[in-house]
Order: C-alpha cells, then sequence, then structure tokens
C-alpha cells in the first residue's frame, strides 16, 4: 500500500503544525518547502524538501517552488485510471493524498498602500495552481485552504481513516471561491494601482462579493439576506450606536446618502421612507433644516431615516430624540450630542458617513439576468444649458434646483414641490404623472401656493401643469421630451407658468 502523502505549503501557518503532526503519526509523509518547511522542522515534524521530489531547487528568487510535474503529476493523477498510473509508474511521480494551501496576502498588500512592485510579488502563482489542481481532483485529494477546516479533517481521518466524499466535495467548493476571489482581488489591486477605473460599461465585469454583515432577514421575514462588498472595498459609513441595521435599513440608507451627497453646499436634511424621500429642507442649522424637512409630512416621517449634511450639535440632537427615527446618517457628531442620543435613544442606528461609496456602477438583480448601468446623477440644471418657456424666474432657481433634487432621488414617477427653501409636497412612485402632481398638491395644502414644482421626467400631457396651475404653483422644472412639448409649453405659458427646461431625465424605478 503506498505511503499517504501531504504537501503543506501555507502562509497562514495557523495550526498547521497540529495538523502536519497528527498526520505523520497516522503515518503520512509531510512535504513541504521554504518558510513552511522550516516552521514544521522546529516543531519537531520530519518534512521532505519540495526540491528533493523534483530534483530541481527554488528557482527565479523562489518564483518557481512547486510548479513541475512531479509535484502536478502527483496532485492530478486519476488513481481510478490506469494510463494515469502507468504515467506515475514510468515517471516515478510520488502521488499526494493532500494539499494544505493558503495564499501571498495580497489583500493586506493593496490595503497598505504598496507600489505596482509590491502588488505584482504578491501576487501568488503556485498557491493558486496548487489550490485547483487538488480541488480538480478532490475525489482522490483533499484540499485545505482555511485553518478552520483543519479539525474537520482531523476527526474523520481519526474516526474513519479517511475523509467523507462531502467533506471533500465542501473543500473543493470552498477552495474554488477562494481562487476566484483572489483572482478578482488581484484584477481590483492592480486596476487601481494603474489607476484604471471602471466607469464605462464593458463586455465582462469581474463581480466577486464577500459578505461584511450578516442581515436578520430580507424585506420580509422569510427570506435571507446579507450585505456583501466587493474585493478591496470597505463600508462608506461607521455605525456609532444602536440595533443592527436591516436589509429595509440599506436601502433606505442609499437614497439618505444620495440625497445628502446633493446638499452638501447647505445646510441640509432629509427624511427617507421606503427609499424614498417624505421631506427635503435647507435650514440655518442643523436642527432647523431638520425640523423643516420632517414638517413636510410628519405622519410618513414616523420610523424613516434621517440625513443631514453637518455635523450633529445638541441642538439638533434635543430636536432629533422627539421623533421615532430607524436611522440617522451625518458627517459627524458633537461629543455631548452622541452620548445624549445613544442614552436616549439606544435604539437608533447612528451612522457617522464618511462621504463615499462603494462602486461607481449600479447593479440590480432581476430574473431575466444582471443589469448593470452607471450610477451616475445627471448633471445639475443649468441655466446656460436649458431653456425657460416663458418668463424666466432666476429669483426661484434655488428652490427650483431642490425641487428637482427631490424629484431626483424619489421613486417615478415623480415630481416635487418647494417653498422657501423646504419640500412642501412629494409624489413619488405613481403609475401616472398627474397623479403624482395630485397627490404633491394634496400634500402641500395651501403651502402650494407660490412653490415651485419639479418632475423626474416630461409631462405626456398638459394636465398634470393643469393641475399645477390650479394649486397655485409659480414655476416648474422638468426635462422636456415629450411628443406633446409644444402643447405642454403652450399651456404652460397660457396659465401663466414659467418652465424651465433642464434636458436630462431623472428616472429612479
Amino acid at each position: 500500500m503506498n505511503k499517504k502523502r501531504a504537501l503543506i505549503s501555507v502562509f497562514d501557518k495557523t495550526g498547521s503544525e497540529k495538523l502536519a503532526g497528527v498526520l505523520q503519526e497516522m503515518g503520512w509523509e509531510i512535504v513541504s518547502s521554504s518558510g513552511t518547511a522550516r516552521y514544521l522542522q522546529k516543531a519537531g515534524i520530519d518534512v521532505t524538501e519540495i526540491s528533493d521530489l523534483t530534483g530541481y531547487p527554488h528557482m527565479l528568487g523562489g518564483r518557481v517552488k512547486t510548479l513541475h510535474p512531479a509535484v502536478f503529476g502527483g496532485i492530478l493523477a486519476r488513481r481510478n485510471l490506469q494510463e494515469d498510473l502507468d504515467d506515475v509508474e514510468r515517471f516515478e511521480i510520488p502521488l499526494i493524498d493532500m494539499v494544505v494551501c493558503n495564499l501571498y496576502p495580497f489583500e493586506k498588500t493593496a490595503r497598505s498602500g504598496s507600489s505596482l512592485e509590491e502588488l505584482i510579488e504578491n501576487i501568488d502563482i503556485g498557491g493558486v495552481t496548487l489550490i485547483r489542481a487538488a480541488a480538480k481532483n478532490y475525489q482522490q485529494v483533499v484540499i485545505l485552504t482555511d485553518p478552520g477546516d483543519y479539525p474537520v479533517v482531523m476527526e474523520e481521518l481519526e474516526a474513519e481513516g479517511d475523509v467523507l466524499t462531502t467533506t471533500r466535495q465542501d473543500l473543493a467548493l470552498k477552495a474554488f471561491c477562494l481562487t476566484s476571489e483572489y483572482d478578482s482581488m488581484i484584477h481590483t489591486g492592480i486596476s487601481d494601482s494603474l489607476g484604471v477605473q471602471q466607469e464605462q460599461m464593458v463586455n465582462r465585469i469581474p463581480l466577486n462579493l464577500r459578505m461584511k454583515l450578516s442581515l436578520r432577514y430580507g424585506e420580509n421575514p422569510h427570506q435571507e439576506a446579507g450585505l456583501y462588498l466587493p474585493p478591496l472595498s470597505d463600508l462608506p459609513w461607521e455605525q456609532l450606536s444602536g440595533k443592527p441595521l436591516s436589509y429595509n435599513n440599506i436601502l433606505d440608507l442609499d437614497c439618505a446618502m444620495r440625497g445628502t451627497a446633493m446638499m452638501q453646499d447647505r445646510t441640509a436634511a432629509l427624511v427617507i421612507k421606503h427609499t424614498t424621500p417624505c421631506g427635503m429642507a435647507y435650514g440655518k442649522s442643523p436642527r432647523e433644516a431638520y425640523e423643516r424637512a420632517f414638517g413636510c409630512d410628519p405622519l410618513s416621517a414616523f420610523g424613516g431615516i434621517v440625513g443631514i449634511t453637518r455635523e450633529i450639535d445638541m441642538d439638533a440632537a434635543n430636536a432629533i430624540a422627539g421623533n421615532f427615527t430607524e436611522v440617522l446618517l451625518a458627517p459627524d457628531y458633537s461629543e455631548d450630542a452622541l452620548e445624549f442620543l445613544r442614552d436616549k435613544k439606544p435604539s437608533l442606528r447612528i451612522l457617522r458617513w464618511k462621504g463615499g461609496r462603494i462602486s461607481p456602477l449600479h447593479f440590480t438583480g432581476t430574473w431575466s439576468g444582471m443589469l448593470i448601468q452607471e450610477d451616475k446623477t445627471a448633471p445639475l440644471p443649468d441655466p446656460s444649458k436649458g431653456e425657460w418657456i416663458g418668463k424666466p424666474r432666476e429669483d426661484l432657481w434655488e428652490d427650483l434646483i431642490l425641487a428637482w433634487k427631490a424629484a431626483c432621488i424619489s421613486k417615478s414617477n415623480a415630481v416635487a414641490l418647494v417653498k422657501d427653501g423646504k419640500a412642501v409636497g412629494i409624489g413619488m412612485g405613481f403609475c401616472s404623472r398627474v397623479f403624482a402632481v395630485d397627490f404633491a398638491v394634496r400634500q402641500a395644502g395651501e403651502q402650494a401656493d407660490g412653490s415651485v414644482m419639479a418632475s423626474d421626467a416630461f409631462f405626456p400631457f398638459p394636465d398634470g401643469v393643469e393641475a399645477a396651475a390650479r394649486a397655485g404653483v409659480s414655476a416648474i422644472i422638468q426635462p422636456g421630451g415629450s411628443v406633446r412639448d409644444d402643447l405642454v409649453f403652450k399651456r404652460a405659458e397660457e396659465l401663466g407658468i414659467s418652465m424651465f427646461i433642464s434636458h436630462f431625465r431623472t428616472f429612479r424605478h
């Protein structure tokens, strides 16, 4: 009976001496090289050097150690195929029954800001090749890539004399996942080092995700969910207090970050509910901005997510604590405000936003496949690049821009009414644009008189403009582009409503 043989070549040596010791006690031969061999020998393990198997020393500064037919023939040989066994005998290839391997720390190197040359030297070649080969032949070769799996394999060997087929399968799949993630990480790291940004649409987009947060459930309790990040990415926020975030919290948080990003030039606040704003306003202070945003729709704001563009001070904290809020997002918090909110609202999820995002691309899973688009906001409307229908209203421009921002991050079809730096009505998620106008006008009530309105897309008929005129809306900003634009424009002029055409639609489905 051939002696069992394990090849151990690991960067992370955690638990490797114990595993090697157990295998050696069972009569296995341990094969290794370089640092791993020295480490195991210091632990009292008898080690056969790779060079003794191959007849070749390490070369090219250590770049080539295991890449040899004597190694890979022993891993890839199919024990149930006579032709393979004949080759093994003819070329005197020692069979390898277990590969224990993990990889150079490319991720750590990339995160440390290392040079391109250092990144390249930390791309593992031999290790990845060993792992792929062993995983390919998992029915006859056990592949171990995670020290956390060593105990299971040792237990099965001691109890059964072999590793179970189901365990071999699981370990092989884990190995393939590791090499896939490793390759994706290299692609990201080298791209970043070369200054290549993947913002354009290409035929292939490497997508390898790692779970960052395990969530209690998805949109509903019967759905499992987690938050995943691509290689070399970190969360763009830090949670300072409160309960763990839920799936729905994170969806709403996306809208909150988009909104606060659009209003960084001012002290501003917004309230998000079900991935769309129900309030948005400027203010002289964080508290004033919050109270004005909350006042747009206090009923919907219950249990919402609040985003504020400036540091939360004690005054703002007192106002926020008076209402039920799920998540609070801000660039920072004064020490006393943070301590107060932690004590007063222990369940409130308090986040410090670093101002970034994960990817310049937007991914949406569908039953038809993965939809991918640039995650790019339309250009801010510019008086010199759009056109006025009727009398220009530069005096209302600031409110028109705020209304445009509110409609831009609302679910389509969407319109927003703004007056004096505050959203007074937002109609979103309607299948008909005139229904969105009707809702926003009813919500605004008397405040609609003298307000301005933004629409995320064109008005297909004059009815939406007519509803706005009846409510007293003074000016409208919209992209235009309808086949009935001339009819809509003419009706706006007849009703005395100034209209700015931006030429950019801002749908959000």
